[in-house]
């Protein structure tokens, strides 16, 4: 089997575009999290999100190719030029057919869909633009990422409501480990604050509604919480084979070392008591990554913020992690290097819930918590939830060299999807 590395990483996010400047407005705790702009919300319950500031995709598409999609696969376009200038990835000729792309996208063009639908009962069937389709189905992400790149190998789709982004790394990561390609383009993308997206969410009351104060309206694992934030973004890893990454010298972030896949089977919305097929899946990971769970220093965990969701979620990772995971330990060594707690956070405290782009998000976190041996903060944690009795590194970044993360990601239909990521050669 193939070992597979991470050697680039490209974010859209809400708290910043590119590698290091997103990693480190969320070591800085920074907010992502606003108005919305992108149309009138003032009927809306829920008028916050976070949305990608400034975003202008001519900088990595041509203007005239713009019309050809919406903008979710802007953001996947962009990402991946980020993440393979980053990685200083070149393919020969030769290299294409076994170079592939996988972009989870759990809703997809939400926006195009509205904007022809108003254009079809205004002006009529042949005022619709040609590139209707194109532009807003799911798996164009990957297909336009494809065509820009030249990959010849597999490009597909991965939707699986919030965990769709972590499902398209973990597929990828079994291309390579197979040994049918060499190269995976890999991640996430989504782009649905728009209308139906945000009216969607508030009709289940899925939504916070701390509308006066948005940077302090996602707060995962905290008393206050009353649902979570929607936001927009991509993220892009590029997956490369060990043995081609050591040929090329490259610079790897994290080792791809487990991934664990299930479903609760039980509810369209709600998780199962105590969180058992989260459970599975992350005990699937560990189980795939061959390592136990006390190896793992930290957890970037699925944390949306909404009462149900945080606290199953919390219950299961003390079910996996055990006595290391609750314990406390002592005062003296809380939150510093000799600590010997599991480190559980959540970034959608800053970003909101990326929703199909999310767990992709979430990956290249854990990768960069590796690299740099910090682990970012779960802030507006101000009133722990008591039942959420583990150590989620409220408020402010911590030092720790990290040796395994696990990155989980949950979804509607009751998808579970857990990646560990490792140091190479931990």
């Amino acid at each position: 089997m193939e070992r597979v590395v991470i050697t680039g990483i490209g974010l859209v996010t809400p708290v910043g575009v590119g590698t290091l400047e997103p990693w480190h407005a969320l070591l800085a705790g920074e907010s992502g999290i606003g108005p919305i702009t992108r149309f009138d919300a003032a009927r809306f319950r829920a008028r916050i999100a976070g949305e990608v500031k400034g975003w202008d995709g001519s900088r990595w598409i041509e203007k005239k190719r713009l019309k050809e999609m919406d903008r979710f696969i802007e953001f996947a376009l962009g990402a991946t030029s980020l993440a393979t200038t980053d990685a200083s990835l070149e393919l020969t000729e030769e290299e294409r057919p076994r170079a592939g792309c996988i972009i989870g996208v759990g809703l997809g063009g939400l926006p195009a869909l509205e904007r022809t639908k108003e254009t079809l009962l205004a002006k009529g069937p042949d005022k619709v633009s040609p590139y209707t389709i194109p532009a807003l189905i799911s798996n164009l992400a990957a297909g336009q990422v494809s065509i820009a790149h030249h990959l010849e190998g597999p490009s597909y789709c991965t939707t699986s409501a919030c965990s769709s982004g972590a499902h398209a790394i973990g597929e990828a990561s079994q291309w390579i480990r197979l040994g049918k390609t060499d190269v995976m383009i890999a991640g996430g993308a989504e782009a649905t604050i728009s209308p139906v997206g945000i009216a969607g969410f508030e009709a289940m009351f899925a939504l916070s509604r701390r509308n006066d104060e948005p940077r302090r309206a996602s707060r995962p694992f905290d008393r206050g919480r009353d649902g979570f934030v929607c936001g927009e973004g991509a993220a892009i890893l590029v997956l490369e084979s060990l043995s081609r990454a050591t040929r090329r010298g490259a610079r790897v972030y994290a080792e791809l070392t487990g991934y664990g896949a299930s479903s609760d089977a039980y509810h369209i919305t709600q998780p199962l008591p105590q969180h058992r097929g989260a459970q599975r899946a992350m005990r699937m990971a560990l189980d795939d990554a061959k390592i136990p769970p006390d190896a793992v220093d930290y957890v970037n965990a699925h944390g949306t913020s909404t009462p149900v969701g945080d606290l199953e979620e919390s219950r299961a990772i003390a079910a996996v992690f055990g006595a290391r995971a609750i314990d406390k330990g002592a005062e003296k060594d809380a939150g510093t290097r000799t600590d010997s707690r599991l480190w559980v956070s959540s970034t959608k405290s800053m970003m909101g819930h990326l929703l199909g782009a999310a767990g992709a998000v979430e990956a290249a976190i854990c990768a960069l918590a590796i690299a740099k041996e910090s682990v970012p903060p779960t802030i507006n944690l101000d009133d722990p939830d008591p039942e959420c009795n583990l150590d989620f590194v409220p408020n402010t970044a911590r030092r720790r060299a990290v040796r395994h993360a696990m990155s989980n990601s949950f979804g509607f239909g009751g998808t579970n999807c857990a990646l560990v990521l490792s140091r190479l050669g931990a």
